[in-house]
C-alpha cells in the first residue's frame, strides 16, 4: 500500500499512525539482496520526536533523507551521523552462508526482524510518558515481514515517501558499503570497493577468472556458473 498523495520523503505517514495511538514507528528497509556477494544488510529507524517536528536549522539535512538511490555517496556519508542522531537506529544482517541456506528472500526478512529487535535493545525501557509502547513497523515493499509479532503496513515506494524508511535505507546503503569496503581489502581482486558485489562487466569477469570467493552466494546462479566452469578444467574453486 501507498500515499498516492506523497511526492517526496515526508513524516505524513508516520504521523497518521501516531494519531492513532502509535507511540513507537518504525521504519524499515534493506540493501544487499541483489549482490553475488556479501550481506544482505537491514536497517530499522524511529524518530527519536514523536511529534515529528523539524526545526528550522536542522531542514536541510531533513531534505537529504531520501531514497539512497537518489542521493549520492558523498550525500549520504554526510546525513548518516545526523540520522544516528536524530533517530533510533537498528541494524540486522545476514551473510552469504544464511542467504545460501535459507534463500535470500528469507534472509532480507530475517534481516529485518534483527534490525527491529536491535533497535528495541538500543531503546531500552523508554516509553513515551506514561503510555506503555504501541508499535507499528512501516515495511519498504509490498510484503509484510513473516512472523513479526508486530502491527506492520507495508508502502510500495516506501524509500521514496515515508521519512523513517528513507532514513533505514540510507544507514542500511552506508552501513553495507563500509562493509564491501573492508572486504575489498581482503579480496581485492574483484573491485567490490567499485560495485560493492553487484554483478557489473567487472565483477563477472574477475569471477570467471579467480572463481568465487568465501563471501560469494554460491547458491547464485552466475556464481554457480563460475563454479562450474572452473570445476570443467579440472579446478576446484574450493581449494583456493
Amino acid at each position: 500500500m501507498y500515499y498516492p498523495y506523497m511526492q517526496n520523503s515526508t513524516f505524513i505517514l508516520e504521523k497518521d499512525f501516531a494519531a492513532k495511538g502509535f507511540t513507537h514507528i518504525i521504519g524499515t528497509d534493506e540493501v544487499g539482496r541483489g549482490p553475488l556477494c556479501g550481506p544482505v544488510l537491514a536497517c530499522a529507524a524511529m524518530f527519536k520526536d514523536i511529534n515529528f517536528e523539524i526545526s528550522a536549522d536542522k531542514q536541510k539535512q531533513f531534505d537529504l533523507i531520501r531514497d539512497s538511490k537518489k542521493v549520492s555517496e558523498k550525500q549520504r556519508e554526510e546525513v548518516f551521523d545526523f540520522i544516528c542522531e536524530n533517530f533510533y537506529i537498528g541494524i540486522g544482517l545476514c551473510d552469504h552462508e544464511t542467504i545460501d541456506r535459507i534463500n535470500i528472500l528469507e534472509a532480507s526478512f530475517l534481516s529485518m526482524k534483527k534490525a527491529i529487535q536491535e533497535l528495541k535493545r538500543n531503546m531500552g525501557k523508554e516509553i513515551w510518558g506514561n503510555v506503555e509502547p504501541r508499535y507499528v513497523v512501516l515495511v519498504d515493499g509490498n510484503k509484510q515481514i513473516p512472523n513479526l509479532s508486530m502491527e506492520q503496513y507495508a508502502v510500495v515506494g516506501g524509500d521514496k515517501l515515508v521519512k523513517s524508511i528513507s532514513a533505514a535505507s540510507i544507514v542500511a546503503k552506508v552501513t553495507r558499503d563500509r562493509m564491501m569496503q573492508e572486504f575489498h581489502l581482503k579480496y581485492p581482486q574483484y573491485g567490490l570497493d567499485k560495485h560493492k558485489g553487484y554483478g557489473t562487466k567487472m565483477h563477472m569477469a574477475a569471477l570467471s577468472k579467480y572463481g568465487p570467493c568465501e563471501i560469494h552466494r554460491k547458491s547464485f546462479a552466475p556464481v554457480k556458473k563460475a563454479i562450474n566452469e572452473l570445476l570443467a578444467v579440472g579446478f576446484d574453486p574450493s581449494l583456493r
